[in-house]
């Protein structure tokens, strides 16, 4: 009976366990959605935008009024009135600086908050093709290792003494047991991505797992916009030209000299002196009157404040239009980088695209031909398994640079798209 109840307790918990670790597979596009959903980076950054674009309405507020009295007492009020009314303060010249500086600072805050949801895109993406690459390597290797299982079955059938292994067997048990190591490594690598693509989409209630494309055979993610591999690229001239146009650091860069221009013109509105207007109700009581009749009527004044006699903050317009040099310089040189790093993306797909080639799918099959001639030939016995291994050895070495390259060729793509920051590049002129 305690067997029994042993054995359901161990059923149980891997059912639970199951349940627990039930991967759902995903395409890009929703790991994007998801990404995006629950990054609190994001939450955050957009709440700053909401907060920039009301500080616009803060930077275009108008003066609060005052309120006001004035009252005599005693011999000192005979004659004189009693005064009750409001000054308001007339600031000149300000406010619409204020306010463009503040549009300025919403549009710089926007800015960076639309890097950040592209760069979780980029980021998504490169982590979901990670995981399908090592998935795939993954397939290919344990491919491997069950046709060196059935070799090793084969060697055993061919040893006919059975009194002692023979050099055919002693071989093939040490290719697959390698065979077994790099599968291992395979899994550990393929584990790791899938954490890494889990640990961006930042979901608590799920795990997920891309969908299985076999991109050894298919070479090819639905979801993404990769150039062909006879598919040339625009002229460099034409990408810089979008890249400039297109990049966030350059927007940014810009959108900050912007800002120190702005600035200056506040800080120099600064020396227009305000007015403030003064008016109100005016009395005499029968107290306090010559006559000793009650007299009413209004009064009206006006002052001019803030006047830059004493200080002329000539501080304050000199760190703005250093502001506004040392932004300029940051914008000239943002550029300047650039043009470097979009020129380095470019030559490193170029690259691996021509790279990539050299691993084409006639390549990479007349390989597979060939090793599984071999194959047949062994199990005839017409050559020994050292010359299957090395033929064996040949093919998986292509594998492995196959898959290289493949890695290589979206990795660099996805480089390339972060440098010119266009997700959805096309590759007509129309989209230059």
């Amino acid at each position: 009976m305690s067997r029994i109840i042993i054995l359901i307790l161990i059923i149980f918990t891997n059912i639970s366990v199951c349940v627990g670790t039930e991967l759902k597979q995903i395409d890009l596009k929703t790991a994007i959605e998801l990404a995006q959903k629950n990054n609190l980076d994001i939450k955050s950054n957009e709440i700053d935008v909401n907060i920039a674009k009301n500080e616009i309405d803060i930077a275009n507020k108008l003066q609060n009024p005052s309120l006001e009295s004035f009252f005599n007492f005693g011999k000192a009020g005979r004659g004189n009135a009693n005064q009750a009314g409001i000054s308001q303060t007339l600031e000149l010249f300000k406010r619409a600086p204020r306010k463009n500086l503040a549009k300025a600072n919403y549009n710089l805050v926007l800015e960076e908050f639309e890097k950040q949801k592209f760069n979780l895109q980029m980021d998504t993406t490169q982590a979901y093709i990670k995981l399908v690459v090592a998935k795939s390597i993954l397939q290919k290797y344990e491919e491997q290792q069950k046709y060196l299982e059935i070799l090793l079955k084969i060697s055993n059938q061919n040893n006919k003494t059975h009194e002692k292994l023979d050099l055919d067997t002693i071989e093939a048990r040490i290719a697959l047991n390698q065979m077994i190591t790099e599968v291992n490594k395979a899994k550990t690598n393929a584990k790791i991505a899938l954490i890494e693509f889990n640990k961006i989409l930042n979901s608590q209630d799920n795990n997920y797992d891309s969908i299985s494309y076999n991109l050894i055979e298919n070479r090819k993610i639905p979801e993404i916009n990769i150039p062909s591999l006879t598919e040339k690229l625009p002229s460099f001239k034409d990408i810089e030209d979008l890249a400039i146009k297109n990049r966030f650091d350059i927007k940014i860069a810009k959108n900050q000299l912007e800002m120190a221009k702005k600035k200056l013109d506040v800080v120099m509105r600064q020396k227009v002196p305000d007015i403030e207007l003064i008016g109100g109700y005016a009395y005499q009581t029968i107290g306090l009157a010559e006559d000793r009749r009650y007299k009413s009527g209004a009064y009206l004044g006006a002052n001019i404040v803030n006047i830059p006699v004493f200080y002329t903050y000539k501080p304050e317009i000199k760190n703005a239009q250093l502001e506004i040099e040392k932004a300029n310089i940051d914008y000239i040189s943002t550029i300047n980088k650039a043009k470097k790093d979009v020129e380095i993306a470019y030559e490193k797909f170029t690259t691996a695209q021509l790279n990539f080639k050299s691993y084409n799918d006639k390549i990479l099959k007349d390989s597979e031909d060939l090793f599984r001639m071999f194959e047949e030939i062994y199990k005839v016995e017409k050559i020994n398994f050292p010359a299957l291994a090395a033929v064996e050895e040949s093919y998986q070495d292509l594998v492995n640079g196959y898959s290289e390259a493949l890695s290589d060729y979206y990795t660099s793509w996805i480089d390339f798209l972060r440098e010119i920051n266009s997700y959805d590049f096309m590759f007509n002129n129309t989209s230059l």
